[in-house]
């Protein structure tokens, strides 16, 4: 069986197909790890077909590769319908050719899998073992539900710390929702913005300061990327060169490292589950079912769609309205 073909090797016509399908995906506004994830995927695919154009391939090349996926590379169904979506992008949307056999092509089932839950001393274990910026963005993910990409991304404007509460920005879906801010991290929380503006400051100072801005704001509004309130509450510790602007400014702190962090403090807490940032939103939710608060509330904090997607945390518990015990411990 021929090897999955690597990223790092190039079609001669990669660039110029590649280069629409950036430009189709800002066009959409999706966001730059989509255009990671996407652009990937379709190079794969050109590659794994030895360069041929996409134009001249059709359903059997498609389902050929999907399978190659899943038989030669192993991947997860979930992986595997993240590359048909790509293909799908990439023929409907920047080749604008109709699909009507795409529908034919499997999509791969992916299980249902009840989520990792901490209990509510191993996530205190956990937490005492995070330090420094990491720790303090792993106790705003436990105790606000929030995703780790939204934590990182978080900016100064949307913290509230007089009504308690955090505004998410552009969460999972595009869909803003407001969740609460912890009183136990208000001060300390405080005291790092007061060392992140002393930061922003010295970028002032030295020419830089400005942040990226969504869509077309920085067009709109030059000079609102350099105000304080604009700023990420979790910066970066040094410059970066935007990729798609190749402006250098200072980004967000990486999820990658609060993801280090996270499974180092599970590792020097013994904990004998595979705990991670999402963890803590899992156990946030579990948690405060546990505490009694109804299931709405807990879907309105998680920005959940649809509750069913938030009942799982219910199997998780084992308990409906009340909890069940078994007939042997009767």
């Amino acid at each position: 069986m021929r090897p999955l073909p690597t990223p790092s090797q190039a079609a001669p016509d990669a660039p110029r197909l590649l280069n629409q399908v950036r430009d189709k995906i800002r066009l959409k506004h999706y966001s730059i790890r989509t255009e990671q994830a996407y652009t990937d995927w379709v190079k794969r695919f050109v590659l794994f077909h030895k360069k041929r154009h996409p134009k001249n391939m059709g359903a059997g090349e498609v389902e050929q590769f999907l399978t190659h996926l899943a038989v030669a590379g192993k991947v997860s169904a979930s992986t595997q319908n993240q590359a048909k979506s790509a293909l799908l992008f990439l023929y409907r949307d920047v080749l604008s050719i109709d699909l009507p056999w795409l529908g034919e092509v499997a999509t791969a089932k992916a299980g249902k899998r009840l989520p990792v839950v901490l209990t509510v001393q191993e996530t205190l274990h956990l937490l005492e073992r995070v330090t420094g910026t990491s720790g303090l963005i792993a106790r705003l993910l436990y105790g606000s539900g929030m995703r780790v990409m939204e934590g990182v991304r978080l900016r100064v404007k949307d913290v509230d710390f007089e009504r308690r509460e955090l505004i998410v920005r552009e969460g999972k879906g595009n869909k803003d929702r407001v969740t609460m801010l912890p009183q136990s991290l208000i001060e300390p929380l405080q005291q790092h913005l007061a060392r992140v503006k002393g930061l922003h400051e010295r970028d002032l100072e030295a020419g830089f300061g400005d942040v990226y801005l969504p869509f077309a704001l920085a067009r709109k509004y030059p000079a609102a990327g350099r105000e304080w309130h604009w700023q990420y509450v979790f910066p970066a510790t040094k410059r970066s060169i935007d990729p798609r602007s190749d402006v250098e400014r200072r980004h967000h702190v990486s999820d990658q490292a609060v993801q280090r962090a996270v499974r180092q403090a599970a590792r020097d807490a013994n904990l004998n589950k595979p705990a991670t940032p999402h963890t803590l939103r899992h156990s946030f939710a579990t948690h405060l079912l546990q505490s009694g608060y109804d299931i709405r509330t807990v879907q309105e904090l998680l920005g959940h769609k649809d509750v069913q997607t938030t009942m799982i945390y219910t199997h998780v518990l084992n308990r409906g309205g009340r909890g069940v015990v078994s007939p042997l411990d009767r």
